[in-house]
């Protein structure tokens, strides 16, 4: 599978994904978004992969539309142009494994909307965040955005357009941890790894309990979480991973 302006690298059940476009600062053209629709529908099928990294590297993350693609549009005929951000959009958000964003720098607009598609975000200290639609006179998307960091807070994103850095991310939740400029990816990488480890397939059903409950009563969401924890508890890769975890134990308090 070729692309232009996407790597791929695959190690450790873990897939790397960066964006690069870096003479544009990985804006969002359309063939950039077909690639990222398109390499997501393919990993979401992979047995080898349990869990995905997204990232434009440590300088960049993405600064969002391609301003120049969107000055060409007339509003009677832009109908293929916005499904190509929805299918990126929701390639990433729900692709079968987790998928960890790891923001090196600017993640305007649509790079913006990226981040908020993927599970989990961590950025650098140079990291920007910035939902800048409605300076474009552009409608911003709200949802999975108040799902993330609450309705009030999403709405003063969204309805001020103003870029905000680092450490009001993390403090407002929508990252989980800023670490120093430079050690973005090792970190992210490392605890991908780590995920990685975990069941492939609890990883998923993880994944998709955490959409689906967010639709259901409450005593709905207890009864599918029961039964899920049905579907695995006793299972032979749980008595596995009881007894590596009993032998390590026993390891350490031998030492």
């Amino acid at each position: 599978m070729n692309h232009q302006f996407l790597v791929l690298e695959v190690a450790d059940s873990v897939a790397t994904v960066t964006i690069h476009r870096p003479d544009k600062g990985n804006a969002l053209s359309p063939q950039v978004l077909k690639e990222v629709a398109t390499l997501f529908a393919a990993l979401g099928e992979r047995r080898d992969v349990s869990v995905i990294v997204l990232t434009g590297g440590e300088r960049y993350f993405s600064a969002g539309f391609d301003l120049d693609e969107i000055r060409k549009l007339e509003k009677s005929s832009n109908e293929s142009y916005t499904a190509l951000f929805h299918q990126a959009y929701r390639a990433v958000l729900f692709c079968t494994q987790p998928v960890i964003c790891a923001v090196g720098g600017a993640a305007i607009a649509g790079g913006f909307d990226l981040t908020m598609m993927c599970d989990v975000r961590y950025c650098s200290t140079r990291a920007k965040f910035g939902q800048r639609e409605i300076v474009l006179s552009l409608t911003p998307i709200l949802d999975p955005l108040w799902r993330i960091i609450g309705l009030g807070r999403a709405k003063e994103v969204a309805f001020t357009g103003r870029i905000y850095g680092a450490e009001e991310a993390e403090r407002m939740g929508y990252v989980s941890k800023i670490f120093p400029e430079g050690t973005l990816l090792a970190s992210v990488g490392q605890i991908a790894r780590d995920m990685a480890m975990h069941d492939r397939a609890c990883l998923s059903e993880a994944k998709r309990l955490s959409n689906e409950v967010l639709h259901q009563s409450l005593d709905g969401s207890m009864r599918v979480q029961e039964w899920l924890f049905r579907s695995y508890i006793g299972s032979q890769d749980n008595h596995s991973r009881i007894d590596a975890l009993q032998e390590q134990l026993a390891t350490a308090r031998r030492r």
